[in-house]
């Protein structure tokens, strides 16, 4: 049963107000909380029952699934093996993303690991979030693992968040890239206080045609540390973009190591790095419209990470 504290999760890391159309699967605490299947879509717990596998049906367009995780258990590590199977043709959004309630001084966390196998001609927007709260002192983590293979002419958009919170993060994400296949990973992640991020990032561009480009926005503020990892290796004749710009603040720091392999003459690669402060410029613009100084401070932060 969902209360008031899960909906407030719920609503911060999946935009839900109440139970969501289309295909669901809701977990809480480790546990199934909920599910919902369809004509077209299919969840069932997998053969280690370990997390659950999801078949979308060949040609399925305009269909949803929310897969969002819950926490407020003390000392709960929770640990979940989830796999999509996109049928050809198809073009779906999935919503996925934890949010933890702290509310002791033990430590919780969850661990996703999704793999996505999308078939010829198959789409996907994906959406992930990663949120925490709490009045408790406990640690929480949150190391996501995100694994896609797209076959011919696929294609995939990934925008993944974090959004506060988070005591320590290490999101690994890892693709391979078809013939004519493309790819558009966008993650934005803001720490705080003591808090740790490290993003760690391997695409391989393996197929005739394909396209890749993963933009990283970071803010970092207070003594916390966020470190950035993304390469892209070229096997064919393809194009490959990073892009990695982050903002520092207060006592912050970053490290930012960007990787471009090319194992064949036609690929392009290419990737663009930026580490600075907010610039004066604009936060005397925006006072001079009358913002004090924290209201022009939010307003840059929010429009770096859009």
């Amino acid at each position: 049963m969902l209360d008031a504290i899960d909906k407030q999760l719920l609503k911060a890391v999946a935009d839900l107000e109440q139970i969501p159309q289309g295909a669901y699967n809701i977990r809480k605490n480790g546990q199934l909380e909920s599910r919902k299947v369809t004509a077209n879509i299919n969840i069932v717990a997998n053969a280690r029952k370990s997390g659950i596998d999801i078949t979308v049906a060949p040609g399925t367009v305009n269909e949803s699934i929310h897969i969002p995780v819950i926490l407020n258990k003390a000392n709960l590590l929770d640990i979940v093996e989830n796999r999509f199977f996109i049928g050809e043709n198809s073009d779906v959004t999935i919503v996925a993303g934890c949010g933890i309630h702290c509310g002791s001084d033990k430590p919780e966390g969850h661990a996703g690991i999704h793999e996505f196998y999308l078939e010829k001609g198959s789409r996907i927007r994906y959406v992930e979030k990663h949120y925490a709260a709490g009045p408790g002192s406990g640690k929480r983590t949150l190391n996501p693992v995100t694994k896609v293979y797209l076959a011919e002419n696929a294609h995939v958009e990934m925008d993944l968040v974090q959004i506060g919170g988070v005591d320590k993060a290490e999101r690994k994400n890892e693709a391979e890239l078809g013939p004519g296949s493309s790819m558009l990973i966008t993650e934005k992640v803001m720490t705080d206080g003591k808090q740790r991020a490290v993003s760690n990032n391997k695409i391989i561009l393996r197929g005739k045609g394909s396209r890749a480009e993963l933009i990283s926005r970071s803010v970092i503020k207070g003594s916390s540390k966020q470190d950035f990892f993304g390469s892209i290796d070229a096997y064919a004749q393809s194009y490959g973009h990073l892009e990695c710009d982050a903002i520092i603040m207060d006592k912050g720091t970053n490290e930012t190591v960007p990787a471009l392999r090319s194992f064949h003459p036609d690929a392009e690669l290419t990737h663009e790095a930026a580490i600075g402060k907010i610039a004066n410029a604009q936060l005397m613009k925006l006072m001079s419209l009358g913002l004090e100084y924290d209201e022009a401070v939010s307003r840059i932060i929010q429009g770096f990470l859009q």
